[in-house]
């Protein structure tokens, strides 16, 4: 099997279990205050334990080796570069929210990093006064009005809720780039965007993670509590301030 099925066969039984677990929303429970139903507890603990190993041996390793290896000036730029990949689900995300301000600040951004930012290589909108925001389907669809439902720990991924995976694989397949990559015979840039786009994120959440693991008790109820914490934070267009800390979803 190539690359580009196995992506499309992975995301279809992402966006297939997450669908059929919405139905679940409406009595999955209200997260308030870092606490989210999460009636299936055991197996979430199971996976997130499996998670966890697979962690420990791969990507960390290679993250902290990329962090070794690579110039921050270069990361960044990464960074920036697969950020500005993302441009399109952005602004299709805040227009679906309505919000009209964040629709064209993201536009404009996507427009001057792409240029003059040399596709996307240099945040020259964030030195204008136009900062990166993360919008997902997730967050729109906390907007329409929908809460988390029941928590979930997806394999390698991590921490979500139904809401959020459903976000998730919404996001992942109606994606202009990958849609364009797919139709085009790229199917394996689809894959190593991906890949890129986790080792990225878990070299900028090392110390974060590092220092929670540390700290906490039981590492799953802390991870669980921040997960929702963070979310409820996008959602609402705040920063994180220390009260909460950025999860990374590989």
């Amino acid at each position: 099997m190539s690359a580009g099925n196995t992506f499309k066969t992975v995301m279809a039984t992402v966006a297939m279990a997450a669908l059929l677990g919405l139905t679940g929303c409406a009595t999955g429970g209200n997260s308030t205050n870092g606490e989210i139903a999460d009636p299936a507890e055991s197996v979430n603990r199971g996976i997130f334990k499996f998670n966890d190993a697979v962690d420990s041996v791969t990507l960390k390793p290679i993250a902290q080796g990329y962090r070794a290896a690579v110039p921050k000036p270069v990361r960044t730029s990464v960074r920036n570069f697969l950020r500005n990949l993302e441009s399109p689900v952005i602004v299709a995300n805040q227009a679906l929210q309505g919000d009209v301000e964040g629709t064209a600040a993201s536009t404009m951004r996507a427009l001057i990093n792409t240029t003059i930012g040399i596709g996307g290589l240099f945040d020259v909108a964030a030195e204008a006064g136009i900062p990166h925001e993360d919008e997902d389907f997730g967050q729109t669809l906390a907007v329409w009005g929908l809460d988390h439902g029941a928590y979930v720990v997806l394999p390698i991924i991590g921490p979500s809720s139904v809401r959020d995976a459903t976000g998730l694989a919404v996001d992942t397949i109606a994606d202009p780039v990958n849609i364009w990559l797919d139709n085009t015979g790229h199917e394996d840039l689809i894959v190593a965007r991906i890949a890129a786009r986790a080792i990225d994120m878990r070299e900028e959440y090392l110390d974060l993670t590092t220092d929670l693991k540390k700290n906490s008790v039981d590492y799953y109820a802390a991870m669980r509590s921040t997960y929702v914490q963070y979310r409820a934070a996008a959602v609402s267009d705040q920063s994180s301030n220390g009260a909460t800390v950025d999860i990374p979803e590989y």
